[in-house]
Parts: structure tokens; C-alpha cells; sequence
């Protein structure tokens, strides 16, 4: 069977992908983010491919796993927080809308000389609607230091982030960072030999 390798660093896609029992090793992409293009979906998936691409070269009779994440508001992409200003200032604007959240991802095979044999990307688009938002209560989440590592400054999964969601439409572990869904009916298109579930 071939090795999977998560070319990402994020806590959060290692652990959803724990959380299917699927064997993954890690090995974070270098390669420098540059978005030129102006459809997000078509953002996200150019960069998880990058991602892929880029640590697929390192790698034989592999299967590399690239993803990227962002976050659009009013044709707006937002990125992670620099300062706890910059979040507060995206959690205000975030308040009582909805938003996009986009995520790509890239699945690259590899063989025994470290070429490219196969490669299915894709994206999922999850809208989020959060409630009218109190001064009070986005700073109290800004202290937990939790928005400044997330795009949009928020993590639906964080104790007081979920406060915020009203409600979704599509896939939760999409808005998390990675849809596992489409990402477990992609894979058994590509590893049909791999077991998950019936193991």
C-alpha cells in the first residue's frame, strides 16, 4: 500500500485525519503561498496542489495529501489575524452575516522514482452565518489567543468560537479545515485498496 503523507502542519487536518483512523505520516509543505488568481475556489485548490507538488517530489510510491484553507467575506479574502486588532476587527465584521469558508485539496500519487502518476484536486464551500456579535464576548475570545492562528479569526471547533455559528449550510469539517466526506469518496477513487472504515 502506499505511504500518506499530510504535507500540512495544521493540528487541526492531523487530527481529523486521526479521527477516520487513517496511517498518515507529516512532512509540511515549504512552498511559498502566492495567490494570483481571483476565484476562491479556484485560490484553494491551486494551492493545495502547490502544496502536494511540493513534497510529492520528495517522496516514492506515495500518496500526498495538500490543502488550504480561506475564509471570504463580502469578496473579501481573510487570512489569519496579525494582531488581536485585526481579529477583533474580522470578528466585528463577521458579526451578524454570513461568510464563506473554502477549502481545497489535492491528492497526489507518486512512484517509485518520485513522479507524478495521478493528482485529483477539489474544493468544498461551506457558508457560516454567526449572530450579532457583543464587544465583550469577542474579546473574551480574543484573550484565548485561539483566532490568531485561523483564518478569519475564528475555529468553529473552539469552545467559545462556536458561540459564534447560528448556523451552516454544507460541511462542518469543511469550515474545521478539511472535508472529510468528499476527501473519503475521492480517496477510494484513487487507493480503491485502501481500508478505513472496515478495518
Amino acid at each position: 500500500m502506499s505511504r500518506i503523507v499530510l504535507a500540512s502542519q495544521s493540528p487541526r487536518r492531523k487530527k481529523l485525519l486521526q479521527q477516520i483512523g487513517l496511517a498518515f505520516e507529516i512532512y509540511p509543505s515549504d512552498a511559498e503561498e502566492i495567490i494570483n488568481l481571483e476565484d476562491p475556489g479556484e485560490i484553494v485548490e491551486d494551492l493545495a496542489l502547490m502544496k502536494a507538488t511540493d513534497v510529492a517530489g520528495k517522496f516514492s510510491e506515495s500518496l500526498v495529501i495538500g490543502a488550504d484553507t480561506i475564509v471570504v467575506h463580502q469578496d473579501k479574502i481573510l487570512g489569519k489575524p496579525a494582531t488581536p486588532q485585526e481579529a477583533f476587527s474580522m470578528l466585528q465584521n463577521l458579526s451578524n452575516s454570513t461568510h464563506s469558508v473554502f477549502t481545497g485539496v489535492s491528492l497526489v500519487k507518486t512512484d517509485k522514482n518520485q513522479q507524478i502518476t495521478h493528482s485529483l484536486t477539489f474544493h468544498e464551500q461551506t457558508k457560516v452565518t454567526f449572530s450579532a456579535l457583543e464587544k465583550a464576548d469577542i474579546e473574551a475570545y480574543i484573550t484565548t489567543g485561539n483566532p490568531m492562528d485561523k483564518a478569519g479569526a475564528y475555529g468553529i471547533q473552539d469552545d467559545l468560537g462556536a458561540l459564534f455559528v447560528e448556523k451552516i449550510e454544507g460541511d462542518y469539517y469543511n469550515v474545521v479545515g478539511f472535508p472529510l466526506n468528499r476527501f473519503h469518496r475521492e480517496l477510494k477513487l484513487l487507493l480503491p485498496d485502501l481500508k478505513i472504515i472496515h478495518q
